[in-house]
């Protein structure tokens, strides 16, 4: 688990001081690619490691040798808590070495790096259908700035109100005060957590405390993030899992406005899976045809967006219900026939 190596390569480095990749992969049973990735990992986090290059040169830990985690400051701390917290919510080596770390702690900073553990929510799995629906496919992707990432870990762990300059999907750009409550990766794309805070009509200063429930906003949706200088009163006994799983089933329902029942080669229904995933239902193997193929049913946000994904299946899906739908492809198809199907003279 690299929770474990996080850990284990700080304590290392506390212990000797200065460490080559090559010692940390012997002492941690890695390739020294791995060792240096996770060197690599600790220090853009924020904990202060250090590469020197030449002879003699290594890895250091800023501050020189230590035996105990008292020597690091708050906000370091707080960094690597976010580090190890996602890890320690499923892997109970992991959750150990996190409870022995807050015990190592100084009292001024043991609060601040719990908060930072309960911060940060994995959720490994793929959205229900990565290529279809509101949050859009990888097509959409741009590239996250780091810095704001920070800022919103920062702004998690000291409780403060956060304005954004957010684009969604299908608005244009907004400026939003938020009340962040914490930050989920889902399949490699980072989400705040943190309901809308509503301002007072002669100001810019947040409401803050418990209000609507949260959304999830994505990070590299984000255009510009800056602390509200203004404490964020959070639920007692919050439950950051449980508040991404109900966002998670809103967003999935919505995925599920529209569905469509259609025909398709049976050969042909791991691919059409792969697709719509958990949205795709095989009601029937090839339904005692003798064609070949299974009904299924598909569903998305709406049935032009079923229709488009379709269109490039051609003879191999035929959609049986709803109208709709089958209106679609037929628009779709004839635009296809008025651009192709005049073979030109030559």
């Amino acid at each position: 688990m690299r929770a474990d190596r996080l850990v284990a390569a700080v304590l290392l480095l506390q212990a000797r001081g200065r460490v080559t990749a090559r010692e940390l992969a012997d002492e941690l049973e890695t390739s020294v690619a791995t060792a240096r990735r996770d060197l690599e990992a600790l220090s853009s986090a924020g904990i202060p490691v250090y590469p020197q290059s030449g002879r003699g040169g290594g890895w250091s830990l800023l501050g020189g040798a230590r035996t105990d985690l008292s020597g690091l400051t708050a906000p370091e701390a707080q960094a690597l808590f976010l580090l190890l917290g996602p890890a320690a919510a499923i892997d109970p080596d992991a959750r150990t070495a996190l409870r022995k770390l807050v015990r190592a702690l100084p009292s001024t900073f043991r609060a601040d790096a719990e908060a930072a553990a309960a911060a940060v929510v994995v959720d490994r799995s793929a959205w229900g259908a990565s290529t279809v629906g509101h949050e859009g496919g990888r097509g959409d992707r741009r590239a996250m700035d780091p810095v704001h990432l920070a800022v919103l870990q920062d702004a998690i762990v000291r409780r403060r109100a956060v304005r954004l300059r957010y684009a969604g999907w299908d608005s244009p750009e907004a400026d939003l005060l938020v009340e962040p409550w914490g930050l989920v990766q889902k399949n490699d794309v980072w989400y705040l957590l943190a309901p809308v805070a509503a301002e007072p009509p002669g100001g810019p200063t947040p409401v803050t405390g418990v209000s609507a429930p949260p959304r999830s906003f994505r990070v590299e949706r984000m255009r510009r993030v800056e602390h509200v200088d203004r404490l964020v009163e959070r639920p007692a006994g919050l439950d950051l899992s449980a508040e991404w799983e109900r966002v998670v089933a809103e967003v999935e329902h919505e995925r599920a406005a529209v569905s469509a029942v259609l025909l398709v080669e049976s050969a042909l229904v791991g691919y059409l899976r792969s697709r719509f995933g958990r949205h795709c239902e095989v009601l029937d193997e090839e339904d005692g045809r003798d064609d070949g193929r299974s009904r299924v049913r598909v569903a998305a946000a709406t049935g032009t967006m079923i229709a488009r994904e379709l269109a490039g299946w051609g003879g191999f899906a035929e959609v049986l219900e709803p109208r709709s739908v089958r209106d679609e492809l037929a628009a779709i198809g004839a635009q296809l026939a008025a651009l192709y199907g005049q073979v030109p003279s030559g």
